[in-house]
């Protein structure tokens, strides 16, 4: 037995954690979300694109091990109902990164009992997916599913066909429901969507280019993924941001706090304060890390301006065209509430960092978002659709949301219960007249009566007028 010797071995390069963060930092984030009708493949697809792209954990794995095999699917299904029905119901949230970007996804059910589900996980997507299913062919659901991340002003769409192994990889059937598709989705407004060909089962198309269909010179989705330009259309919109906090620790500083919406600030930009009206230079951006030379979309920082203006929370500062300055508005809402739209009823809006009473005052239609039709009706109901004129008790200040989607969101809130009511996008400002104190009486005593209910008034109206003049005795007053 040969004696024992000592070897020297050099170290390994030690890991620097440093270096590794400062990478992990320097990448972008693409946010994206997936739409698809019920057996579309889109939770396999998802799985499929975890799985490849290493995204997913080794317990999250062996939970998904069915018959000796990886059932693509239960990674993003986590619910009980979810795996039962074999349908996704909630929005799920994965998070996942390759060597070249960071991604956040948003799995969101497609059925339309839950559009407000969708509607939620799609609000904050750069791109989404829209599965459209190669045996089975477009469907009412493939329509309202990019209608959806339309009116949300998703700026990226992959129109993704999927289950082509069920067609024999067929060239064909590809083109023919491209040729079908795409004049639809130019009429939401969509011109540059990626069409693509793949089998999320067998894994064509899905990261690696597929062998089955050597016809297709596209690449594949997560190559697109990564690729496609993620630069914030908020970067080239107007400067806009709204005050969520004046700061004074002392008689020798005042800023004012909130999140950059959109644009870039720098110190010498003239800025406009609403609703004041009053023009200011900007002198000092404060953070916590010390003051920039400039900020941007999203970050929050803290504003110091050469001249003392009246500005507090709710307020907004502004550069470039002036935002739109209007008490009423039309927008489009996505109804979240099991309570049916109620124009008597009593809500709220929350726009920027402000809430205010607001009154609708008309549906003005409803769309069918299976037929793109327009519908005369006087409410919505819950995952329904619609176009709505409303009034604010003060002025909000906004940008239509297809130019802007930081000023031109909102939700509401139903005062009673404090349930999100619906999901709004400004359309335009509208015409509409100050709430008489008639009318104001009117509206209250219709929300005041409870559903079911009725008013009993004496037949003879005279007898009536004296009975409800008693009763408002104490609000009526004589000049």
């Amino acid at each position: 037995m040969p004696p024992k010797t000592n070897v020297s071995v050099a170290p390994d390069a030690s890991f620097d954690v440093e270096h590794f963060l400062a990478q992990e930092q320097a990448k972008d984030l693409l946010r994206f979300t997936t739409a698809g009708s019920v057996d579309d493949g889109k939770s396999t697809l998802i799985g499929r694109l975890l799985h490849d792209a290493k995204g997913a954990y080794e317990d999250q794995l062996k939970q998904a091990i069915r018959g000796g095999e990886i059932d693509f699917s239960l990674l993003t299904d986590g619910l009980r109902a979810e795996r039962e029905q074999g349908i996704t119901i909630d929005v799920a949230y994965r998070y996942f990164a390759t060597p070249k970007r960071k991604f956040i996804l948003a799995d969101t059910p497609g059925h339309e009992q839950y559009t407000r589900n969708m509607a939620t996980g799609a609000s904050t997507a750069d791109l989404a997916i829209i599965l459209l299913d190669a045996s089975r062919g477009i469907t009412t659901q493939s329509m309202r599913h990019a209608y959806i991340a339309s009116l949300l002003a998703i700026p990226h769409f992959v129109i993704a066909v999927n289950k082509m192994d069920l067609v024999n990889y067929d060239e064909e059937v590809f083109h023919r429901l491209r040729a079908e598709f795409a004049p639809f989705l130019t009429r939401l407004g969509v011109n540059e969507a990626y069409f693509l060909p793949l089998s999320a089962l067998k894994g064509d198309n899905v990261v690696d280019k597929s062998k089955n269909m050597p016809w297709f010179d596209g690449h594949s989705l997560l190559h697109q993924l990564e690729t496609v330009d993620t630069t914030p259309s908020t970067l080239d919109a107007p400067f806009r941001m709204a005050v969520q906090r004046v700061v004074r620790p002392d008689m020798n500083f005042r800023g004012y706090a909130g999140q950059i919406l959109s644009g870039i600030v720098r110190p010498g930009d003239t800025v406009l304060a609403q609703p004041s009206g009053r023009r200011s230079r900007v002198e000092r951006i404060v953070t916590w890390d010390g003051d920039l030379e400039a900020a941007h979309a999203p970050l929050s920082v803290t504003l110091t301006l050469a001249d003392e203006i009246d500005i507090s929370r709710g307020d907004m500062i502004a550069s470039g065209p002036d935002p739109t300055s209007a008490r009423s508005f039309e927008a489009t809402v996505v109804w979240f509430d099991s309570k049916p739209l109620d124009l008597a009823g009593d809500y709220l809006v929350k726009h920027t960092s402000q809430i205010v009473p607001v009154r609708l005052e008309a549906v003005e239609y409803r769309v069918n978002i299976n037929s793109l039709h327009s519908e005369q009706v006087t409410s919505l109901a819950m995952n329904e659709v619609g176009v709505v004129r409303m009034t604010a008790a003060r002025p909000l200040f906004f940008d239509p949301y297809r130019e802007n989607r930081g000023t031109g969101a909102f939700i509401l809130i139903d005062r009673k219960t404090d349930a999100t009511a619906a999901a709004g996008m400004i359309v335009t400002a509208a015409s509409g007249g100050v709430e008489s104190s008639t009318d104001r009486v009117v509206r209250l005593v219709r929300a005041a009566i409870p559903t079911g209910a009725r008013l009993q008034l004496p037949e003879d109206d005279e007898a009536a007028v004296k009975q409800l003049r008693e009763l408002f005795k104490g609000l009526m007053r004589h000049e």
